[in-house]
């Protein structure tokens, strides 16, 4: 028609493209990373004190996954929410570990309750990005595999952590401090610890829920692994 402007499919899919792009910005602007912090959930203890977890999810980075976590009656830390794969892909807990592990600490033990998928264990040493540890620490992960309504106990040891910065493995010559230990969490997320894709069985694809609960965390010194 005379005077109206057609567009062809390219424009429409740029046009497309953009709205969503912007859409992800303003959910990461919109982020309240401090409110998350202040609204921690206290639940375990570790070394005599009692742990305090907030959500960081991909909602940091403008995505529309959600961590509901709580502690439950019989004093688990329930990790759960949903995971939305269009714009992100993770969600996480984190807290503080005041003081650090003890210097003699080589392991951390944990005992769970999964549904199937493989999450992953986080150490570090607290710094703050936009997206957790800092770009000149990294985080420290391992794999926790799990099985649907299996109690698992799994012997992390710091010596076999990969180090991680902004979601990848990276080569470098620091080692873990165990006093320099200040943060530990846990995290679904479509990457795995080596940086390969979380296979759908151990993931899942699209929107979907999940659920672990961490029923105890306890530091392994070097006398207990011998």
């Amino acid at each position: 028609m005379p005077g109206v402007a057609t567009w062809s499919w390219g424009q429409i899919l740029h046009t497309v493209i953009l709205l969503s792009a912007m859409g992800q910005v303003i959910r990461a602007a919109r982020y309240d990373r401090a409110a998350n912090e202040r609204n921690a959930v206290r639940s375990l203890d570790l070394i005599g004190r009692k742990l305090n977890w907030h959500r960081l999810d991909d909602g940091v980075m403008g995505g529309q996954s959600e961590t509901i976590h709580s502690s439950t009656d019989a004093g688990e830390l329930h990790f759960s929410g949903q995971i939305n794969t269009q714009g992100g892909g993770f969600c996480s807990i984190r807290s503080p570990v005041e003081g650090g592990f003890p210097a003699d600490t080589v392991a951390v033990r944990i005992c769970y309750v999964g549904d199937g998928k493989t999450y992953k264990v986080l150490f570090s040493d607290g710094n703050k990005s936009a997206f957790g540890p800092s770009r000149r620490s990294p985080s420290w992960q391992s794999d926790l595999p799990t099985k649907n309504g299996v109690e698992g106990t799994a012997v992390v040891r710091l010596d076999s952590l990969t180090p991680s910065l902004q979601g990848g493995p990276v080569e470098t010559d620091l080692k873990i401090d165990p006093t320099e230990v200040k943060e530990m969490g846990f995290m679904l997320s479509l990457k795995l610890s080596s940086g390969e894709s979380n296979p759908v069985e151990t993931f899942g694809a699209g929107v979907f829920p999940f659920s672990l609960k961490i029923r105890a965390i306890e530091v392994v010194g070097a006398e207990a692994m011998n």
